[in-house]
């Protein structure tokens, strides 16, 4: 009966990393236009009049691929590193949460209890975020970075930049960010979740499961976790994108501190418009590819 458990348990953790997989792959693609916007804005702020300043300037100077689509592949691989593991350690958290609450079956947890389980999945998810996400921003700011004398745009691939930062600062520089990365992650995802779950019960009518809400009420309820998401944790993640294209060696309070004093409160939402533009759609997808992936490969593997 206990290995009959198991096994149940382990093709649950499969299908939510497989679900989490195609997920983070629809969600880059929607997003990554806005998301290079966003880290732009983070990290040069006296450089852009604002979104579509910004916008518009990448698309002439550098087009749609190596502009607005620039770091999409470390893109794709964190996203797909991120919610393969963060849907899967999510499964695993809301279980654990269960049986700490004696609640036998995940459905019966409370908002508060999802909550939970995606704060502890955050910090999972985040070892496999940092490294790729630190290549993705890099890639994003390469003009910026460069300076802006010339009017080529620099070039440099993935693989060229990893090999570059290891020989330089080995592995620890390619956790550059990783306390910030935490700080993000952590509460961001206790909001998500809670947001995202909240707002499928309030969708729920009496008699009817969370699951049977349909598509367009899973799209606006992973819109709600989105914008949640990123309104709670912009600061911390304004504070990791400078340390990461920076290549910074001061702990996040330092660069908090240093950003508040020369640039004042504001400076910590510089990009929140981009970010907010791209959330709505882009977590929208999320969740209808993870919960129709999940049921889809439930049904088939039963």
């Amino acid at each position: 009966m206990h290995g009959k458990g198991e096994s149940s348990s382990l093709k649950t953790g499969m299908i939510d990393f497989v679900a989490g997989c195609l997920g983070g792959v629809a969600l880059v693609y929607v997003s990554q236009p806005m998301d290079t916007v966003k880290v732009k804005m983070q990290t040069f702020p006296g450089l852009y009049k604002g979104l579509v300043n910004c916008t518009v300037q990448t698309f002439k100077r550098d087009g749609v691929v190596r502009g607005l689509y620039a770091g999409t592949i470390p893109a794709v691989v964190a996203n797909v590193a991120e919610n393969s593991v963060l849907f899967a350690a999510y499964g695993a958290c809301q279980q654990a949460v269960g049986s700490a609450m004696h609640k036998p079956s995940v459905a019966e947890l409370s908002t508060l209890e999802n909550a939970t389980a995606g704060f502890l999945a955050a910090f999972f998810s985040s070892f496999t975020l940092c490294p790729t996400e630190l290549i993705k921003c890099k890639l994003q700011a390469l003009r910026e970075t460069a300076g802006n004398g010339g009017n080529r745009r620099p070039t440099i691939s993935s693989y060229a930049l990893v090999s570059q930062i290891l020989r330089t600062e080995g592995i620890p520089g390619m956790f550059r960010g990783l306390t910030s990365t935490f700080a993000r992650e952590m509460p961001g995802y206790f909001f998500f979740f809670g947001g995202y779950e909240q707002t499928r019960e309030f969708f729920t009518r009496p008699g009817q499961s969370k699951d049977d809400i349909g598509a367009l009420r899973t799209m606006v309820a992973g819109a709600v976790g989105g914008v949640a998401l990123w309104t709670v944790i912009f600061p911390a993640d304004v504070i990791k994108s400078r340390i990461q294209v920076y290549s910074m060696r001061a702990s996040m309070t330092q660069v908090g501190l240093d950003i508040f004093r020369k640039e004042g409160a504001l400076a910590f939402y510089n990009g929140l418009l981009p970010t907010i533009v791209r959330t709505i759609p882009a977590t929208a997808v999320l969740f209808v590819v993870y919960e129709y992936t999940k049921k889809t490969l439930t049904k088939l593997l039963e």
